[in-house]
């Protein structure tokens, strides 16, 4: 038999596990909004445990709260950062729009854990609402997990890129636009392209987070701060800063840090913008990798697994296919976290659990898949060399090369005659007389085709 226990608030008595750290507006959540199976992320737990570990400390140092409860609230809410207790933490994701559920699961936990009869409202909540706290946990969550996990492995991804591209500076191959042959580039260009993409990313990444160090602590209910003391949200977010090792400052304005989320918005805008180039990299590269006797064949793509469970011996793409899909999932979220910061009503949005939920997805999702593409396609990525130079010597736009020779339409009935009559453009050059073929040797050199020349 599960034993229980009788817990209070507001609302009066309401049972809860016997052994549960949490009181009775957990059990409340539990009961009204059973919802789905996706939890608030931890790391917004971790978080909102971070900002009652520096109110405590504020607090108590303001002589707002007695130095022992101070002290078992602070040390709990470190215990609670670290990871302790993440199963003490069930609720939906889909509950108040506010976060306040989550925000109360935190104050219960803490109150539980201090002990010294310690309240989650009156102590543990203390100069606070869930409308500047919660707000304030997305962002460091944000900025923490961008920290840890998205930033290197971008990092990691542009340092395999640029060193790929020194090591293949000297690998010709055609260019193409519009899918059609153009002309020649080497393979470290494309490869030292595809990394300034992604260095243009990373700069908007970089950016959009100085909002993200912005926090909404001091303006309690709706942005006035009431009921809290005039230095405390200053306090505690320099307090955080120090802790967390980040460049935390609290929020210019405090009514529109509750009630919009523009800097969440333009950091998963710049995630947007990643996954936009994730997506033509992964893709060139596919068509690249693509056959191995049927596409171009110009790169091998490390071969990991076996790609079919009827086709024997083939492989398949399967870590581009993965990054791709990601991207996909990172533009759809961008599209619901849009809408839902629109949708902020007077003094406060009240989308902010799905906000939070899809950006750190994405984080998570792009962190995960950029790393395993370095590690299991890009770094094991070599040039098809002989199917490269094949390719680029029978490519008719090598003509271009003879344009400020002959003239563009001399040199365009040259690639015609080869193409309707399957030949070489030397060929064809002969065949129509347009030049000797002592000419085409000097003037066509896909070496002296890959820059400006006077």
């Amino acid at each position: 038999m599960n034993r229980t226990r009788l817990e209070s608030d507001s609302f009066g008595q309401i049972e809860v596990p016997f052994d549960a750290l949490w009181g009775a507006q957990t059990a409340r959540s539990l009961h009204f909004f059973a919802i789905g199976e996706q939890r608030m992320p931890l790391p917004v737990i971790h978080a909102l445990a971070w900002v009652k570990w520096a109110a405590a400390r504020v607090n108590g140092k303001l002589k707002l709260l007695d130095a022992d409860k101070a002290q078992a609230i602070a040390c709990a809410a470190q215990r609670v950062a670290s990871g302790e207790f993440d199963d003490a933490f069930p609720l939906s994701v889909w509950q108040t729009g506010s976060g306040t559920q989550s925000n109360m699961n935190v104050n219960e936990v803490l109150a539980h854990l201090a002990g010294r009869q310690v309240h989650p409202n009156d102590d543990v909540n203390l100069g606070q609402s869930s409308n500047d706290v919660f707000p304030s946990a997305m962002h460091i969550a944000v900025a923490l997990s961008a920290r840890s996990s998205l930033l290197p492995a971008l990092a990691a991804l542009r340092s395999a890129l640029s060193a790929k591209a020194v090591a293949y500076g000297d690998v010709l191959k055609i260019g193409r636009t519009h899918l059609q042959d153009a002309t020649p580039i080497t393979l470290g260009q494309e490869l030292g392209g595809y990394e300034a993409q992604l260095a243009l990313c990373a700069d908007s990444m970089e950016h959009a987070l100085l909002a993200v160090h912005r926090l909404a602590l001091g303006g309690t209910a709706v942005g006035t701060g009431l009921n809290t003391h005039p230095q405390f949200g200053a306090l505690v977010v320099a307090k955080l800063a120090d802790k967390l090792k980040l460049p935390l400052t609290q929020a210019d304005n405090l009514f529109a840090a509750l009630a919009g989320h523009e800097a969440l918005v333009a950091f998963h805008a710049s995630l947007k913008m990643l996954a936009i180039a994730l997506t033509k990299i992964a893709n060139d590269i596919r068509l690249m990798g693509s056959g191995p006797r049927a596409g171009l064949g110009e790169l091998q793509l490390p071969q990991n697994e076996p790609g079919s469970s009827i086709m024997p011996g083939k492989v398949n793409p399967t870590q581009i296919e993965a990054l791709t899909m990601v991207c996909a999932q990172v533009m759809g979220h961008d599209a619901a976290i849009g809408f839902a910061a629109s949708q902020g009503h007077f003094e406060l949005n009240v989308y902010k659990p799905l906000i939070i939920l899809d950006t750190l997805d994405s984080v998570r999702l792009l962190a995960d898949a950029m790393r395993s593409f370095t590690e299991h396609c890009l770094l094991g990525l070599t040039p098809g060399a002989a199917r490269m130079q094949d390719l680029l010597q029978r490519s008719l736009m090598l003509v271009t090369a003879l344009t400020p020779h002959i003239g563009y339409d001399r040199a365009a009935r040259i690639a015609k005659h080869a193409l309707e009559h399957g030949s070489t453009l030397r060929a064809a050059a002969l065949a129509l007389e347009a030049i000797s073929d002592e000419q085409f040797d000097a003037w066509v050199d896909p070496n002296q085709m890959l820059g400006p020349r006077a």
